[in-house]
């Protein structure tokens, strides 16, 4: 057993089959203490199908997406290029997410053994520091989310911030990182490389703005991302209306058309500015989600925020926040809605309905609840 309490060998055992060819497409799932659960997959019509990997469902129903051997191994080898280098891994991520998988086949690939952190208990820096600590290889990287990544540096404990500087390179996931974070991790000493991608791209493909080795960007005329080359999947299992949507061949290469917007510089780096579902109509006038949450966020006191447009009888959509606080007392929530002094800084951006918490919903992979938060707020504006 290479990950102490948690069994992860089952796992590793059928990923290297599969990625050998010598067994069907593999599926992983969480048992109740965290362990892998291995679901053996077949996928008609994909040859080499090696990994399925359902979508996180943020927006939606979760759709199932077949990776295969070449698209696995053309990832893994762009990434050991980045980070210069193969060595042992840290599992910090559910392993059912594609950057928990993703994990496990590049250990396979560079012959390293990964450890496995303990998460039946959820994410803690206590829990992710005594994991980190097991590791022995020169060469040490893992995988985390934003919201990973800021408790771990807020965490007061000086062996939590030596692991963190142990690491030859953290990948930076799951969502988009404020530049308040990255800039504090840097000024700790701690190795970050923001990462771009989904399960349709076998997880990150453009790390820091700029493309893996194999990896093509385009943006659409509508602004939306394309991304393409050898990392993109075969498609969606079992759903061929839903791949040829997602899945366009154009000028010989196959694109997946993501739902992000973005711009190329003259250079190639890409920036993404957000989603392109995150126009918000009100009142007849267009409004970015994304730009209000990043308003909110420079609040004092406000440690996280979600925008999203709701059915409004008035506006048709209204702008609606669900914000996650430093101050979680049942006064400092109480205080913090709609017409708190803050408000007025914010003008037309102002959300007309705040639902203030401790913390953003999440889903277990870390990245936030779009679809729960989403509903809890018409439900809240709805009953005004």
């Amino acid at each position: 057993m290479t990950s102490g309490a948690v069994n992860i060998e089952p796992a590793l055992t059928a990923l290297a089959a599969a990625l050998g060819g010598e067994g069907p497409a593999v599926e992983l799932s969480a048992g109740p203490d965290g362990s892998p659960v291995v679901a053996l997959v077949e996928a008609p019509g994909v040859e080499d199908a090696a990994v399925v990997v359902r979508t996180s469902g943020s927006t939606g129903t979760p759709k199932a997406t077949v990776l295969t051997l070449d698209a696995l191994a053309a990832s893994s080898m762009a990434t050991a290029l980045a980070l210069r280098g193969e060595g042992q891994w840290l599992l910090a991520l559910p392993v059912q997410y594609v950057a928990g998988v993703q994990l496990l086949v590049r250990s396979l690939f560079a012959g390293t053994r990964p450890w496995a952190m303990d998460l039946s208990g959820g994410f803690t820096p206590e829990a992710f520091t005594a994991a980190a600590l097991e590791l022995t290889d020169k060469l040490r990287f893992t995988s985390l989310v934003p919201t990973q990544l800021q408790r771990l540096l807020d965490s007061p404990s000086a062996e939590t911030l030596a692991v963190l500087r142990r690491f030859n390179g953290i990948l930076l996931g799951g969502g988009p990182a404020a530049p308040e974070l990255l800039a504090a991790a840097r000024d700790a000493g701690v190795r970050v490389v923001t990462t771009y991608g989904s399960a349709e791209t076998c997880g990150g493909c453009v790390y820091d703005g700029v493309p893996l080795e194999g990896v093509v960007v385009r943006v659409a005329e509508d602004g939306r991302i394309l991304l393409g080359g050898a990392t993109i999947a075969a498609g969606y299992l079992d759903a061929p209306e839903l791949s040829a949507e997602a899945f366009v061949a154009d000028g010989g290469v196959r694109w997946y058309r993501t739902n992000d917007l973005g711009e190329l510089d003259a250079d190639g780096k890409l920036t993404v500015l957000g989603r392109a579902d995150d126009v918000v109509i009100t009142g007849g006038v267009k409004v970015s989600a994304a730009h209000v949450q990043a308003e909110l966020e420079k609040l004092d006191g406000v440690r996280a925020a979600f925008v999203a447009g709701v059915p409004s009888a008035e506006w048709g959509q209204a702008l609606a926040a669900y914000v996650a606080l430093a101050d979680s007392s049942p006064e400092g929530l109480e205080g913090f809605s709609a017409g708190a002094p803050w408000a007025p800084a914010l003008g037309a951006l102002a959300p007309k309905t705040v639902l203030a918490a401790a913390e953003l919903l999440m889903l277990p992979n870390g990245k936030p609840d779009r679809l729960s938060m989403t509903v809890r707020l018409t439900e809240l504006h709805q009953g005004k």
